[in-house]
């Protein structure tokens, strides 16, 4: 009899045990939720980016260049159900950032416009990094947010002065004086045969 009491004792012990683990689970579920909501929210309201309005002449620049249009194109498509949304979208956009890495057009393919495009990619990765995470930190996700806007206002401002470049007349002589500058076509200097005596 008094083990058969002990075993219900203990049964009803476990039971509102586990009650209690379950209604503690149920809170921190719901504190959870709530949270990744605020961080949803958060967001989504930050989650615009700047569009490029280039000139004709700068746009000629870029011509047939397609992954600048589907980088673009991706852009400006805002995700709206979910951080999951979100998530898939920075990868896609670290993706097409690194097409756009690799195919820049010959006539850009400076070291002032690769070196932005570098960092707006390493921006876009950073980005994703962030949002993958299992506790994503909001205020760095804005961050980038607002970093890559202000790489893409870089770009634009660059694309603008080459073609304020292109459009400065070349001066009499300047161009003979770049040829000269260039020290490629230098004369190496090479000494002459000298006879070795023994």
């Amino acid at each position: 009899m008094i083990k058969r009491l002990a075993l219900f004792l203990l049964l009803i012990t476990l039971f509102v045990s586990c009650k209690d683990d379950n209604e503690k689970r149920l809170i921190a579920q719901e504190k959870e939720r709530q949270k990744k909501e605020v961080i949803f929210n958060k967001i989504n309201n930050s989650w615009r980016f700047r569009t490029i309005e280039l000139q004709p002449k700068a746009q000629a620049l870029i011509g047939d260049w397609s992954e600048w249009r589907l980088f673009f194109t991706e852009l400006n498509q805002k995700p709206t159900s979910s951080i999951g949304a979100f998530q898939n979208k920075s990868k896609d956009l670290s993706k097409k950032a690194e097409e756009l890495v690799e195919t820049i057009p010959a006539a850009l393919f400076i070291p002032e416009f690769k070196s932005r495009f570098l960092v707006l990619s390493t921006q876009f990765r950073s980005l994703e990094l962030y949002l993958t995470l299992d506790d994503i930190p909001d205020e760095k996700v804005i961050y980038f947010i607002n970093e890559i806007n202000k790489q893409l206002a870089s770009i634009e401002l660059q694309l603008e002065e080459l073609v304020r470049r292109s459009e400065v007349p070349i001066e009499q002589g300047e161009a003979d004086l770049l040829r000269m500058l260039d020290t490629s076509r230098a004369v190496k200097n090479v000494p002459k045969n000298i006879e070795i005596i023994e």
